[in-house]
């Protein structure tokens, strides 16, 4: 079944029935299955539920799909709260604790929340984890398109490592929300 297909079935399922003993069956055998619990984490309405079953599943998502397709909408409305969390998330020794952490620091506060702080935050997590380096990557790419003028002195200074460096420039190359003068500033640091 395809994510939103699976997304649309979650909604369903959680206005019609008691989604939350599916909550307490883990570790599922199937990826649709992890990713049908991600889903009802999102319909979840409770912050402090959220957080509890968020971090309950961590240690079983084992793939960044899945960890990727949560966002509980619930989260823009207690962000105050939420970058403690997030701050403790990304000091996790779990790739996807870590990513999810990463994730939602970039889905939350890059935009009216941001706080240089945070790419400092992001720019100081060390991991030797593809799927760690590439969500840096992508988040300071991100960056590079809402807050230019904080983020740019990070890679211009180099404080990432060569491959998420280099990877958050081509990823800020092909975004359509970076300028075309900014872009060719950008291909002349790149580390060889």
């Amino acid at each position: 079944m395809r994510t939103p297909e699976l997304r649309e079935l979650a909604k369903e399922i959680a206005k019609k029935s008691d989604f939350e003993s599916f909550l307490n069956i883990l570790p599922h055998k199937y990826y649709e299955e992890n990713n049908l619990h991600g889903f009802f984490i999102e319909n979840l309405k409770e912050y402090e539920e959220i957080i509890y079953r968020i971090e309950a599943f961590f240690p079983y998502i084992d793939n960044w799909a899945t960890c990727d397709l949560i966002s509980p909408k619930t989260f823009k409305k207690h962000l105050p709260e939420l970058i403690f969390k997030i701050k403790e998330w990304v000091k996790s020794s779990h790739v996807y604790t870590i990513r999810f952490g990463i994730k939602m620091l970039m889905s939350f506060y890059l935009d009216d929340n941001f706080e240089p702080e945070y790419l400092k935050i992001v720019s100081e997590i060390e991991s030797k984890e593809y799927y760690v380096n590439m969500m840096i990557a992508w988040y300071f790419a991100t960056a590079l398109a809402k807050q230019y003028e904080s983020t740019i002195g990070y890679i211009e200074r180099k404080r990432l490592n060569i491959f998420t460096h280099n990877r958050t420039i081509q990823k800020a190359i092909e975004s359509r929300r970076i300028s075309d003068d900014k872009k060719r500033y950008l291909r002349t640091l790149k580390i060889q």
